[in-house]
Formats: C-alpha cells, sequence, structure tokens
C-alpha cells in the first residue's frame, strides 16, 4: 500500500474517531440501505427457490394437458366451455406420443365429505395407480389406488393429511367408511402431506379411482358430447426437457386431428409444462426482486447525501488545518484524497454494518416464513460496492471544495 494511502487511511480513522457520534449516525444510512438490499435480495431469491420446488414437488418435466382454451388472466376454460378431452384422448396420446416416459389421467370435482359429524367440502379426484409415479406422489399410511379399484370401480377413498384430520382429528382413518356426496367410500391410505403453497392446501383433498369418479360420483360432469368419459386433466412425464419442445408439437397435432379441429380452428385445449410455469413465476419474482432492490436502494442514496453533509461540515470545521498544511507545501490531490479516503471509509464501515444487519434480517424471516431466504455473495458484493461508490459520488464534491482552498483564505478563516 503507497505511503500515502496509508498516512490518508490512519488520519481518517484518526477524525471520525474525534467525532464517533457523528461518524455512528452518518453510517446508520449506509448500513441501513445495505442491510435493506441484501434482504430484500435475499427474500427474492428464497421466494424464487420456494416456488421452483413447489413445482417440482409436482413432479419432473411434466406437461399438463386441460380442455378448452387458455383465458387471458384465467385458467383454461374448462367443461362450462364445452370442450372436453376424453378417455379415448388419454389412451391415444399414452400410446403414440414420443418422448413421453410415464402417463395418468384425472377427473376432479369439488365434494362433500362427512363421517360422524365431521363434514367438509374439498376437492375429490379421480386417479390412476400411475398417479404416484407421475405426481411424485404417495401414501405414506396404507395404500394408494391400484388396478383392481380401478377396474372394480371400487369406492374406495385416500385422504390427503389435512382432510384426515378434519374428518378424523387423531382417530385412525384406515377402514373407516365415509360419506362422499351421500355415497359410502372407505379408506384404505392417507397421503403424506405436501403442505401449503401459493396455490393453497395441497393436502386438503381425497383420491378415489377415475372410473368411480366417473361413472358412480360424478357422472355427469363426467359425460363428453360424444358419450364417452371425460377426464379433467391429462399429466404427461417428459423422458428429458430438450424433448419436451417437439413432444408437445406431436401432442398438439395428435389432438388437433382427433378432435376433427380445421387448419385456422385455435385449439380446444391447453398445453401447460413445469418449465414455462417455473419461467414465468421467476420472471415475476425477479421484476420484483429489482424494484424492492430499488427502493431499498433510495436509502443507500439518503445515507450518501448523509456523507456529502457531514463531510462538508469536517471541510468547514477544518478550513484553517487545511490552510496550514497547504502553506507547508501539502499538494491539492494529497487533500482531495484525505477527504476522499474519509467518505469511503464511512461507505465501508456501515457496509459492513450492514452486511450484518441485512444476514440478521434474513435469518429472521427464516425463522417465521415457509421460504428460505438466500443471501448470496454476489448481493452482497454488489450492496457493499454501491455504498462505496456513493461513498465516493457524495464525496467527490466535499474533497474537491477541501482542495480547492486558497491557503492565505483558509488561514485567515474563522
Amino acid at each position: 500500500m503507497p505511503i500515502n494511502l496509508i498516512e490518508s487511511t490512519r488520519l481518517a480513522l484518526k477524525t471520525l474517531q474525534a467525532n464517533r457520534l457523528r461518524a455512528v449516525l452518518t453510517m446508520i444510512g449506509i448500513s441501513i440501505g445495505v442491510g435493506a438490499v441484501i434482504a430484500l435480495l435475499a427474500v427474492g431469491v428464497g421466494v424464487q427457490n420456494f416456488i421452483t420446488e413447489q413445482f417440482s414437488s409436482a413432479g419432473t418435466n411434466l406437461v399438463v394437458v386441460t380442455p378448452g382454451r387458455a383465458q387471458r388472466g384465467g385458467p383454461p376454460g374448462g367443461f362450462g366451455s364445452q370442450s372436453f378431452l376424453t378417455e379415448s384422448d388419454y389412451r391415444a396420446v399414452a400410446a403414440s406420443v414420443p418422448y413421453v416416459t410415464a402417463s395418468t389421467a384425472e377427473f376432479s370435482s369439488v365434494g362433500n365429505l362427512a363421517y360422524e359429524g365431521n363434514t367438509t367440502q374439498v376437492q375429490v379426484q379421480g386417479q390412476m395407480p400411475a398417479f404416484e409415479g407421475v405426481r411424485n406422489w404417495s401414501a405414506n399410511i396404507g395404500r394408494f389406488i391400484e388396478d383392481m379399484d380401478v377396474g372394480g370401480r371400487s369406492r374406495v377413498v385416500v385422504l390427503g393429511s389435512t382432510t384426515a384430520t378434519q374428518l378424523f382429528d387423531t382417530e385412525d382413518p384406515l377402514d373407516k367408511v365415509i360419506k362422499i356426496n351421500n355415497v359410502p367410500f372407505r379408506v384404505i391410505g392417507i397421503m403424506e402431506s405436501k403442505g401449503s403453497s401459493f396455490l393453497g392446501d395441497q393436502d386438503a383433498v381425497v383420491f378415489i379411482p377415475l372410473t368411480t369418479a366417473q361413472e358412480r360420483l360424478f357422472q355427469r360432469l363426467a359425460q363428453a358430447k360424444s358419450g364417452e368419459r371425460a377426464v379433467s386433466a391429462i399429466y404427461l412425464q417428459v423422458e428429458d426437457e430438450k424433448y419436451r419442445p417437439e413432444m408437445e408439437r406431436e401432442l398438439t397435432v395428435l389432438l388437433r386431428d382427433r378432435h376433427r379441429l380445421e387448419e385456422g380452428d385455435e385449439n380446444d385445449f391447453t398445453l401447460t409444462s413445469q418449465t414455462q410455469l417455473i419461467d414465468t413465476f421467476g420472471s415475476v419474482t425477479d421484476v420484483l426482486t429489482i424494484f424492492l432492490g430499488a427502493i431499498a436502494a433510495i436509502s443507500l442514496l439518503v445515507g450518501g447525501i448523509g456523507i456529502m453533509n457531514i463531510m462538508l461540515v469536517s471541510v468547514t470545521e477544518r478550513t484553517r488545518e487545511i490552510g496550514l498544511r497547504k502553506a507547508i507545501g501539502a499538494k491539492s490531490k494529497v487533500i482531495l484524497g484525505q477527504f476522499l479516503t474519509e467518505a469511503i471509509i464511512l461507505s465501508l464501515l456501515g457496509g459492513i454494518i450492514g452486511i450484518i444487519l441485512g444476514w440478521a434480517i434474513a435469518i429472521a424471516i427464516a425463522s417465521f416464513s415457509e421460504f428460505k431466504p438466500v443471501v448470496q455473495l454476489s448481493s452482497i458484493a454488489l450492496a457493499v460496492g454501491f455504498s462505496m461508490a456513493v461513498g465516493l459520488f457524495f464525496g467527490i464534491y466535499p474533497a474537491r471544495r477541501a482542495s480547492r482552498l486558497n491557503p492565505i483564505d483558509a488561514l485567515r478563516f474563522e
């Protein structure tokens, strides 16, 4: 380190120590700004990771086919749009679309559940045995739906953990009989808990065999115009993400042909991929993170103005000292360096305190939220680098003012 820089640093620290309270108050603005930037960026990354985990927990490389056209600002059109997917559509897709390693179909609607005076209203999903593998969700008590249940249109039900608690509290639900829309079903299992997400409580659900839902519980809803049994969605697991575009093209051609759509007709079905959803939510959280970071950066700007203010006061207080130093030969660039060093040290110390503050805020948020804020080295470097830039920028004017003082006028200053 050059001797001049060492001497400037020593003098800056001595000056700041002589005005400790003023220096601390000045650093608070920078500390709050750096802490806020780091904490908000950490929250943004944590939310993004949380969303990715939520989608990933639903399965891997999934493409979901639903009936109806995607509406701007809303979900795809359902059965009310007079668009349907049928079991034969599902079988054709599963048999002929390339790069599909696993698939399942479901029919879902809302049902009223009752058990000995306890009632609740949840989503009832008619499912196939492949659901466990495709959706990465299985029963941890009892068993899930099997081929014999689907083939026999059995009145068996697997409960989500929330639904099990609502109906049975601490009682063992296995082999108990509950009623769904007044139809009796025997409980054969309880699903592992998925927890809540931005989509709501994933465990407030029950699963019954697909054929039972279509033919015993929701007969009217599950009747397509062609007379076939309808499905609410088809889930396809793609071999690899790189094959997804080609798989979707083949899938679109097949369904358009089956639905007898002419050239120019809009699709009467919607394809939604996991990757698209993650990217969409990711872009939203990126914009939100940048917006929040920009708001936090305003406090850095305020802190920088505080540094300029305190440095101007320091120049005024030390006018005679500056005049004396220049009178005995100190060059203007030395005086300039002296005051710039003080401004940068103020910013650097405030930045270090801000790092600790931001980290503490991130830890505090993690203790009571479902997502975990992630403090990245890049965000620390960004916040501290910006704080030093602010100190340098707002320290230039007072430093230049000090360096340009006329030594004779400075020595006369009272």
